[in-house]
């Protein structure tokens, strides 16, 4: 029988699309193993009551009344290794984390630790639990009988709607395609078989149906029950979220502010499908998973659909998108020339594109990239194409690289075509001598450069010969062409170049590279050179620093190899990660390659311009492009990515002859500086039809988030010929917390119709990864982070006593901040959270213990200070008092902060802009000290390395400083939407709009 969505490893197959049906699991019983505080597990069978008051287990010891916990008396269910017996180091890899359960009970508030076989077990008795738990004395309808919900009621009303006879009865191909109108993505022979499964099962069979049978169809085909889960974890009744459960699950766990009731209903009145939960405010599953599908919900943040990165800085800061051979649609060798190649690529956003001009048979020039192309297209054409879609999808500047293999004659025309055709847009005027750096692409909005070769000023003839980079001429080659400029004994090729074409260079004038020293001391900064992939790759090795450097000032260019016949591509990251601007891709090559330029350049409206990091753009910074570790003064973050199911995953495209079934697995890969590349895949689902449950959780460590790209990959282990299922991937700082469905696309990055992975993103600091893997980290790269937050010795003994009297501020700067992220931690773990936990939700689950219990221990936060006291009235159990104790040591270390930072980062500041007072003077200070060769560079990457640990650290210290404002605000904001809260009124709103600390300039 084949599956639907369903748990699969229920007993008798069995659906969970409701809480009764939790419940009745519950009331079956079943094995479950048990936990013991010595880290023994014992298998035991759990049974609820019939009367749903008590959960018992046996065999046991002890006797039947006290092998049994109190539904009443529960205070919390936690999922997840979230006790510290769970959390204990004997037993974190004998179970994954989604098998494991906690009971918090008792006035004691013991914990009974359990595991279960699967994440759906785990599923049902929790979400049965906090049914349970949140009804207390009234227990629930018994499953299957009382009043219809909601939901009912709205299917039922959709039946009576198509049952135009209205004979209570309608055709099943009607059926079946009002459940796929209500659910676009599903197959139609999945519905189809579902209707002949229930028909068989009710003894009912016939080309018709009855509404029961259709809302029982729909409840099966149509309930995710991992949506269902999230659901009931946040629902006051269990059953729909009303307007205050949303914004609670919008602010706590999708990371939204300034949610506000209102907004709550515009959403609720959107996605909700039935009227009467629109009109009063509730929102059912269906609305609930048509919101999450929706583009509101998106992983993507919806900032970065729009410019809005700083357009102001120079060309040189910015990625460019870039093109290699635009106007082929297949491969080089074999590849037609055809014109909509550019089309595409500028629609795409691509902001560079190369043009190979050759001479043409109707003594015109032409643009064709291969010997071997069917046709040539007329230069003339492509320059009037470019007119027209230059700027349809950004406003900023386009920059066409021309490549001349034509006679001087032809270049005059095509010079002419230029300036006829695009006028205005070509940018002409001579570079500002006085300037240090290109323009900004803001300021050459709407214009098109040209880059290429420029005659010599002293040359005063009509045409001149000029050097040639080696860009084009492997095809020369095989053109036959190429002994025609072949330079005697060697050295750089010369070509005739037309005054014509030679005056339309004015921003990028194209220059032959000689070497790194050479360029620092005579390249103009409108001078850019171009290097073949084989070259940059080589300097990116040996010489990064150089490199990254050098792009600080000077656009650079890479270009694919020649030896690429197949017009595959490089991998951008490589020369990205180095500073290189223009990284030319074959736009027409699907692949890993392409996926990773067309995520990356989403990020900034898809504008074609992508802002590098500020370590790469600054003057004085040190930054290391083949660093293994964390850089120093950029914050390294965790990924806490959970990847919870597939939804309607198609074959791959190009698999052989087998069933309709995949058996697919998720890859998250991370791409970045080296120190970040990483790979973590989730185990197959097997036989799990188009909608597979993974739930599985994978980190990853980023150290610059702003380089990181993620990609998903769906593929299937089940395959004959192609194992490709689909991809999405987007930069690291795009990435949306909470629960998101990633929208996925097929090889060529297009979308693929309701094909979605739905995954819950959490980001944090890296120190606050729990106490356990705090000290696994702190015990392989101790020495390492200590490292980081001290400067070195430049061997100038003025410059070092600047530096020296930093060395007391950077050691207070890092106690403040790790003490603040280890009270935190602690703080969260006894509160049964993960590190991701914000501080409202830390709030809300004490809260809901103090609430859970009819002899609870009155606690209360005074809101009427600044920093907002926990205080206990009478005898408290154990573990609360642990709590009380973490939250009071979480309080005072962010009082320190706030209190000292001010002070602290001055210092920093001091002695960051006391170093840098020296950097004019620095090459006067060399030649006086007599510093060459190795002991020179080493005395300039450790004034780099000390200003970058400096300034990072200020930084560091100052969003620290924030971030603890910022908690303090959402303890007052909880503590009063709570109730546990009193003398409310002074919320320190104000502070927490205040900029805390001044940015520091570049």
């Amino acid at each position: 029988k084949k599956k639907t969505v369903s748990f699969s490893s229920m007993p008798n197959d069995r659906k969970i699309n409701s809480t009764a049906a939790c419940i009745s699991l519950m009331l079956e019983g079943c094995e479950l193993k048990k936990v013991r505080s010595n880290s023994r597990m014992y298998s035991r069978f759990f049974v609820l009551d019939a009367d749903m008051r008590s959960v018992r287990w046996e065999p046991s010891k002890k006797d039947s009344e006290k092998a049994k916990i109190e539904i009443k008396s529960v205070k919390e269910v936690r999922v997840g290794k979230k006790t510290p017996v769970l959390r204990s180091n004997g037993l974190s890899d004998q179970f994954p984390d989604e098998c494991a359960f906690s009971i918090i009970y008792g006035d004691n508030y013991e914990s009974l630790d359990l595991v279960a076989s699967s994440a759906d077990v785990v599923s049902a008795w929790v979400m049965g639990l906090r049914y349970l738990v949140s009804y207390g004395k009234h227990s629930p309808e018994a499953p299957g009988t009382g009043h219809p919900s909601l939901r009912t009621s709205w299917i039922s009303s959709v039946f009576d709607l198509a049952d135009l006879e209205k004979s209570g009865r309608i055709p099943v191909s009607r059926a079946v395609q009002l459940i796929k109108a209500l659910n676009p993505g599903m197959k139609t022979s999945t519905i189809e078989l579902k209707f002949k499964e229930l028909q068989k099962a009710s003894e009912r069979p016939g080309t018709e149906v009855a509404c029961d049978l259709f809302v029982e169809a729909y409840c099966e085909l149509c309930t995710r029950p991992e949506i269902f889960f999230l659901l009931v974890q946040f629902s006051s009744n269990k059953e729909y979220l009303g307007v205050k459960d949303l914004l609670m699950f919008l602010e706590v766990e999708q990371g939204m502010e300034g949610v506000t009731e209102e907004k709550c209903l515009e959403i609720i009145s959107k996605y909700e499908p039935s009227k009467e939960g629109r009109e009063k405010g509730y929102l059912a599953i269906d609305g609930f998973t048509r919101y999450l599908l929706s583009a509101d919900c998106s992983i993507f943040d919806p900032q970065h659909r729009k410019v809005c990165q700083d357009m102001a800085q120079p060309l040189s800061h910015y990625y460019i998108s870039s093109a290699h051979s635009a106007c082929l649609l297949e491969d080089n060798f074999w590849g037609r020339s055809d014109i909509s190649g550019y089309i595409s690529a500028l629609g795409l956003g691509c902001r560079s594109i190369e043009l190979v001009l050759w001479d043409g048979p109707e003594g015109e020039p032409v643009v064709y990239t291969s010997p071997s192309a069917a046709s040539c297209v007329p230069f003339r054409a492509v320059v009037g194409l470019i007119d027209q879609h230059a700027f349809t999808a950004s406003a900023y500047p386009l920059i066409l690289c021309l490549v001349v293999r034509c006679s001087a004659p032809q270049q005059r025309l095509a010079a002419q075509c230029l300036r006829k055709t695009l006028g205005e847009k070509l940018y002409l005027e001579p570079p500002n001598p006085v300037a240090s750096y290109l323009p900004s692409p803001e300021e050459l909005k709407g214009r098109i450069l040209i880059k290429g070769k420029k005659l010599p000023p002293t040359c005063e003839d009509s045409e001149g010969e000029v050097s040639d980079e080696e860009e084009g001429w492997e095809l020369a080659r095989r053109l036959g062409q190429e002994d025609r400029e072949a330079p005697e004994g060697g050295g750089l090729r010369r070509v005739r170049l037309s005054r014509e074409l030679s005056e339309l260079v004015s921003l990028c004038q194209a220059v032959p590279f000689q070497d790194f020293e050479s360029s620092r001391r005579g390249q103009r900064y409108w001078e850019m050179c171009s290097f073949s992939e084989v070259e940059a790759g080589r300097f990116a090795n040996e010489c990064p620093a150089e490199l990254v450097s050098y792009n600080k000032r000077f656009l650079s260019r890479i270009y694919p190899s020649p030896m690429r016949i197949d017009a595959s591509n490089m991998n951008p990251q490589d020369f990205w990660k180095c500073g290189c601007q223009m990284v030319a891709m074959n736009y027409q090559t699907p692949g890993l390659m392409m996926d990773l330029n067309a995520g990356w350049f989403r990020q900034n409206g898809a504008c074609g311009y992508v802002l590098r990091p500020a370590i790469m753009r600054e003057e004085v910074s040190y930054f290391s492009a083949n660093a293994k570790d964390s850089l120093p003064g950029v914050p390294a973050q965790l990924l806490h990515l959970k990847v919870i199911s597939g939804q309607n995953l198609p074959k791959p495209k190009g698999s052989g002859a087998k069933g309709e079934v995949v058996e697919p697995y998720v890859c998250a890969e991370i791409h970045g500086i080296p120190a970040d590349c990483a790979e973590h895949r989730t185990k197959t689902a097997l036989q799990s039809g188009d909608n597979p449950i993974f739930d599985e959780s994978l980190e990853f460590q980023i150290n610059l988030p702003e380089l990181a790209v993620l990609r998903f990959v769906v593929l299937d282990d089940d395959y004959i010929g192609d194992e490709f299922i689909a991809q999405y991937t987007i930069p690291f700082e795009c990435l949306q917390p909470g629960y998101r469905h990633v929208p996925l696309q097929s090889l060529a990055g297009e979308p693929l119709p309701h094909a979605t992975l739905f995954v819950h993103v959490a980001i944090t600091d890296r120190r606050g990864g729990g106490k356990g893997h705090r000290r696994g980290l702190a015990g392989r790269r101790g020495r390492r982070v200590r490292e980081y937050t001290s400067t070195k010795a430049t061997g100038i003994k003025a410059i070092d006593e600047v530096f020296r009297t930093a060395t007391q501020p950077l050691r207070e700067a890092t106690d403040l901040r790790e003490n603040v992220q280890n009270a935190l931690v602690s703080f969260k773990e006894l509160c049964g959270l993960t590190p991701a936990a914000n501080m409202k939700q830390c709030i809300l689950t004490v809260s809901t213990w103090l609430l859970h219990s009819d002899s609870a221990p009155s606690v209360t936060l005074n809101l009427a200070e600044q920093y907002p006291p926990m205080e206990a009235q009478g005898p408290i159990p154990d573990l609360l008092r642990k709590v009380l104790t973490a939250y009071e040591t979480m309080i005072q270390t962010s009082r320190t902060l706030i209190e000292s930072a001010d002070a602290v980062y001055g210092k920093l500041i001091q002695a960051q802009q006391a170093g840098m007072d020296f950097h004019k003077e620095l090459h006067r200070i060399e030649t006086k000290e007599g510093l060459r060769g190795r002991k020179l560079q080493k005395a300039l990457e450790s004034f780099a390395w000390n200003i970058t640990v400096l300034k990072g650290q200020a930084d560091l210290l100052k969003h620290a400083k924030a971030e603890a404002l910022d908690n303090l605000w959402q303890i007052h904001n909880a503590g009063q939407s709570c109730g546990i809260g009193r003398n409310g009124s002074a919320s320190p709103e104000p502070s927490r709009l205040q900029a805390p600390l001044e940015p520091i300039p570049e």
